[in-house]
């Protein structure tokens, strides 16, 4: 990827200037002496919830004059839209629901960085009679919140199996009570690991994961770049042995029009401030769980890797100063 980067500013400069830039917006107007900016997140007992307002609650602490807020939302999707129409400024997406047919970012958009990969889960009760992925043919299957990452993956994974099943569209905390209350046969989640509301069904109830190593390579097949075989470990959930499924990417987005100095800020924040990024943040809905497991991933190395959705020229401007 070849970036056109602005010359280097010092982090000192950096994070003096950001808190009076963002006059280049168009969306929300900032109030006088500080930019105020809203990142969209997800749904109930998604880890975007718990990051996301982590995220927000750092950037807000450590770039003067700078406030960010969160916004929940179905996830990836509807973060999309939102970005695209200006309602937010930030907001989380996974990779694959980000790239277009043509390998593009949708227009207006571009990448902070990549922060930690998400898994393709397939939950059912330890007692169903669903063993493997073809069972799914017409049973009753959460397929996540409308616009999210979730239905977007496994509405791709069910296609590519011609498999059809009975999609139900509900949050992932949504999901887990249905599935819980024989209400689903089984329930998608793509999400960080562990999850939150997949953690709490299986420390009250026994579950199972149904391996999805097949629709793994069938994903890498048919869409090169955003997926990679992957396992939800032992560790992951309450009685769960390892299990293959699929990974994918999650990147956090910026508009275009977000200033570069403002956007080189936020960026340094994640990056220097990985360790406590792992604590609870807050959301508008509420505390947040205790920790953010998912922030042990950020790192520098792979935080560049954003495939073919090009850095925002602030972010990529930080990530060359890393090198010197």
């Amino acid at each position: 990827m070849v970036l056109n980067l602005e010359p280097r500013l010092s982090r000192r400069a950096v994070l003096l200037a950001a808190g009076g830039l963002l006059a280049g917006c168009s969306a929300r107007q900032p109030e006088p002496g500080g930019a105020r900016l809203r990142l969209a997140t997800g749904p109930a007992g998604a880890v975007y919830r718990r990051i996301g307002g982590s995220l927000a609650e750092h950037i807000t602490e450590q770039v003067p004059g700078t406030t960010v807020t969160t916004v929940p939302s179905g996830a990836s999707t509807d973060n999309i839209r939102m970005l695209r129409a200006g309602e937010v400024q930030l907001g989380l997406t996974s990779l694959d629901a980000l790239i277009t047919t043509d390998g593009r970012a949708p227009e207006g958009l571009s990448a902070v960085c990549r922060l930690y990969d998400s898994h393709l889960h397939l939950v059912v009760m330890a007692d169903s009679a669903i063993g493997e992925f073809g069972d799914l043919e017409g049973k009753r299957v959460s397929l996540g919140a409308r616009d999210s990452g979730t239905e977007f993956t496994s509405l791709r994974v069910l296609r590519l199996a011609r498999v059809r099943a009975d999609g139900r569209y509900l949050s992932q905390a949504a999901s887990a009570a249905a599935l819980r209350d024989g209400e689903i046969d089984a329930m998608f989640s793509l999400t960080g690991v562990p999850t939150p509301a997949i953690t709490d069904l299986a420390q009250r109830h026994r579950i199972r994961l149904i391996p999805l190593d097949e629709q793994a390579g069938a994903l890498f097949t048919a869409f090169p770049g955003p997926y990679a075989p992957a396992r939800v470990p032992a560790t992951a959930y309450a009685g769960i042995p390892a299990t293959r499924t699929v990974a994918v990417p999650n990147v956090l987005l910026a508009r275009n029009d977000l200033p570069d100095d403002l956007v080189y800020a936020i960026t340094d924040t994640i990056f220097t401030h990985t360790g406590t990024i792992t604590s609870a943040g807050r959301d508008d809905t509420g505390p947040a769980p205790e920790d953010v497991p998912e922030a042990w991933q950020i790192n520098v190395r792979t935080g560049i890797a954003t495939a073919s959705i090009p850095l925002h020229p602030g972010a990529a401007a930080w990530f060359r100063a890393r090198k010197h």
